[in-house]
C-alpha cells in the first residue's frame, strides 16, 4: 500500500509540477520566438558568423542553414571521437573505431542519442561534455526553431520569409535551454548526482570487493540530456546509475524536466497564434494518450504473469531499481519512449510482454504525447492537419486548419512526414531479420527476439535512442544501419515540416470561419485526433507488434 501511494503521489505531483510550468514558460518561450530585439552576446555571435539577425529567410534557405549546420556539428562531433586520445580528459581512452564514431556522431547530431558504447569506458571526460553535451543543446534547439517556423506559417500570409535558423538557434539556446539546464545541475549536484574531473576510482563495495568507477562531469550533462530530450547518458547504466540519478527524487527531477519544455509548448503555440484554446485542445491529447500509457505499463508491471517472488516483491522486479520501484520505472519508460528522451532507468527488455510493447508503442505513435522538443509539437500539428482533412472528406468540404486551407500541396508534405519513420523502421527491421549474420546478434529467439530488432529500429528512426536491449549492435552493420536511419529520420520529416511551414505562410488571406469550419478546440476534435493518431499507428505498425509483443504476450 506504501508503495502504491508513493506511485500516485509522485505521478501527481509531476503533474502539479507541470500544470504550475505551463503558462510561465509557454509564454516565455513565446516571448523568446517573436521578441524584435536582440541580446549583445547575441550580436556577437552574430557578427562572427556573419548573419544579419534583422532578416528573415525564405523556408528554403532556412532548410539549407540548418542542414549545413548539422553537417558541420556532425563531422565535428566525428573528429573529435576518433581523435579524443589526443586531447586533455582523455583518461587514456582510446580514439573511437571509424563506424563507432559515424553511429555516436550521426545519433547524437540527429538527436536520437543512441550509444552503442559504454559512456564510462569509452570516453574522456572533454569529449563527453565538449562534444556530447553541446549537442544535447543545439540538437534541442533545431527542433524548437522548426516548430517555431510551422507556427509562423500559420501566423502569416502572403510571404516567403519564415524566420532567421541562426537567430532561432541563438536565442533558444542562451535564453531558454542554457539557465534552466544550469540551474537544475546545481539542483542536481545538490540531490546527490557527481560533477567532478575524477578519472578512474577504485572503491570497495559493501561486500568487501573493490570496483573501479569513474567520476566525471556528470550533473551538468545529465540536465541538459533530459530538459533537451536527448537521453545519452555518461554512464552505460543511464539514468539508472546512481552517480546519475541517486534516489527517487532524482528519478522524479528527471522525469519533470524531460517533460516540461514539450508539455509547454504547445502553450507557446496557442499564444502565437494568438487563440491559447488550440494549445489546450492539444495539451489535452498530449495528456490523454501520455496517462494510457502510463496506466498500461504501470498495470502490466504490477500484474503481469510471473514468478510468485516476483510477485511477493510487488511486480516484474527484474532489470529495475530497487530505490524507483515498479511505479517509478513504468512512469520512466512511459514518458521516455512519449518524449523521444531515450534516457531509461530500467531495462525494458526484462518488461512484461505488455509492458515493454506499450514502450514500443509509444515510439511508433512518432512521440508526441508530449513529444520530443519542438519535434513532438510540429509532428503534432502534421497529425491534426490529417485529422482535419479526413474531417473534411467526411462531410465533402475542402479542410481548413487555422484559418489556412489545406490543398494538395500541403497535404502531400503531412503524407510524406507521416510516411518517413515507419517505412524507416520496417524496412530496416526487415532487413536486419533477413541477414543471418544480424539475426545472430540476437540475445533471444522468437517473438521477443524480433521485439528487440523492432525495436532498434524503431527508436532510431524516431531519433529516441534507448534500445530494448539483448541485441549486440556494436557491428559495422548495425552501426551504419543504425547512423543512416536516425539521420533520415531526423533532416527528412524537417524537410517536410520547413516546406509546409512555407507553403501556408505563402497563402494570402485567410479563411474566415462559418458554420461549416470544424472547430478546434472543442472537445470533439479532441476524440477525433485522438482516434486518428491510435488508427493510423495502429494500421501502420499492427502486423509488426503481431510478430513480436503481441505475440509473446499471447504465447
Amino acid at each position: 500500500m506504501n508503495e502504491t501511494l508513493a506511485g500516485w503521489l509522485q505521478i501527481l505531483a509531476l503533474i502539479g509540477a507541470l500544470a504550475l510550468s505551463y503558462r510561465p514558460l509557454g509564454d516565455y518561450m513565446a516571448h523568446v520566438l517573436t521578441a524584435g530585439k536582440h541580446w549583445r552576446l547575441e550580436r556577437v555571435f552574430y557578427r562572427v558568423g556573419g548573419v544579419d539577425g534583422d532578416v528573415e529567410q525564405p523556408w528554403g534557405a532556412y532548410l539549407r542553414s540548418l542542414l549545413a549546420f548539422s553537417l558541420v556539428s556532425m563531422l565535428f562531433l566525428y573528429g573529435f571521437l576518433r581523435l579524443q586520445n589526443h586531447f586533455l580528459l582523455s583518461l587514456g581512452m582510446k580514439g573511437m573505431a571509424p563506424d563507432l564514431a559515424f553511429n555516436t556522431a550521426a545519433a547524437f547530431a540527429s538527436t536520437t542519442q543512441w550509444q552503442a558504447y559504454s559512456g564510462e569506458s569509452a570516453l574522456g571526460h572533454l569529449v563527453q561534455m565538449s562534444g556530447l553535451v553541446v549537442q544535447d543543446f543545439v540538437g534541442a534547439a533545431v527542433g524548437i526553431a522548426v516548430v517555431a517556423t510551422l507556427i509562423r506559417g500559420f501566423t502569416r500570409k502572403k510571404t516567403a520569409h519564415v524566420g532567421n535558423f541562426w537567430v532561432d538557434l541563438t536565442r533558444i539556446v542562451l535564453r531558454v535551454l542554457l539557465p534552466i539546464s544550469f540551474v537544475f545541475a546545481i539542483v542536481l549536484v545538490a540531490a546527490g548526482s557527481i560533477q567532478n574531473f575524477h578519472g578512474f576510482q577504485s572503491i570497495t563495495t559493501i561486500a568487501g570487493d573493490h570496483q573501479t568507477l569513474t567520476g566525471g562531469p556528470v550533473a551538468s550533462q545529465e540536465s541538459i540530456k533530459e530538459l533537451g530530450s536527448s537521453g545519452g547518458g555518461f554512464y552505460n547504466a543511464n539514468s539508472a546509475h546512481p552517480f546519475e540519478s541517486p534516489n527517487a527524487f532524482t528519478n522524479w527531477l528527471e522525469l519533470y524536466l524531460l517533460m516540461v519544455i514539450p508539455t509547454c509548448l504547445p502553450r507557446t503555440f496557442g499564444t502565437m497564434i494568438g487563440d491559447k484554446r488550440q494549445g489546450y485542445a492539444i495539451t489535452a491529447v498530449m495528456g490523454v494518450i501520455w496517462a494510457a500509457s502510463v496506466a498500461i505499463i504501470t498495470v502490466s508491471e504490477l500484474h503481469s504473469v510471473g514468478s510468485q517472488a516476483g510477485h511477493l516483491a510487488g511486480g516484474m522486479m527484474e532489470g529495475k531499481e530497487q530505490r524507483f520501484g515498479v511505479w517509478g520505472s513504468a512512469l520512466f519508460a512511459a514518458s521516455t519512449t512519449l518524449t523521444n528522451t531515450g534516457a531509461v532507468n530500467s531495462f525494458h527488455d526484462s518488461f512484461s510482454p505488455m509492458g515493454g510493447g506499450m514502450a514500443l508503442f509509444n515510439i511508433m505513435l512518432g512521440e508526441i504525447a508530449p513529444g520530443g522538443v519542438g519535434s513532438g509539437l510540429y509532428g503534432f500539428l502534421v497529425l491534426a492537419i490529417i485529422t482535419v482533412f479526413i474531417a473534411g472528406l467526411m462531410v465533402g468540404r475542402t479542410p481548413e486548419y487555422l484559418g489556412k486551407k489545406l490543398g494538395g500541396r500541403e497535404m502531400k508534405f503531412a503524407s510524406l512526414y507521416i510516411l518517413t519513420t515507419p517505412a524507416l523502421a520496417l524496412i530496416g527491421a526487415g532487413v536486419a531479420m533477413a541477414l543471418p549474420g544480424e539475426r545472430a546478434g540476437m540475445l533471444n529467439s522468437g517473438p521477443h527476439g524480433f521485439s528487440e530488432v523492432l525495436y532498434a529500429f524503431t527508436s532510431a528512426a524516431n531519433n529516441n535512442g534507448s534500445a530494448f536491449a539483448g541485441l549486440t549492435v556494436n557491428t559495422v552493420w548495425y552501426n551504419v544501419a543504425f547512423g543512416l536511419v536516425g539521420l533520415f529520420g531526423r533532416f527528412l520529416p524537417i524537410v517536410f515540416v520547413l516546406a509546409l511551414a512555407g507553403s501556408l505562410a505563402q497563402q494570402q488571406q485567410p479563411v474566415p470561419a462559418t458554420a461549416g469550419t470544424l472547430p478546434t478546440h472543442r472537445p470533439q476534435f479532441v476524440g477525433l485526433l485522438t482516434a486518428v493518431i491510435v488508427i493510423v499507428v495502429g494500421l501502420t505498425y499492427f502486423p509488426a507488434l503481431a510478430l513480436g509483443p503481441l505475440a509473446e504476450g499471447l504465447s
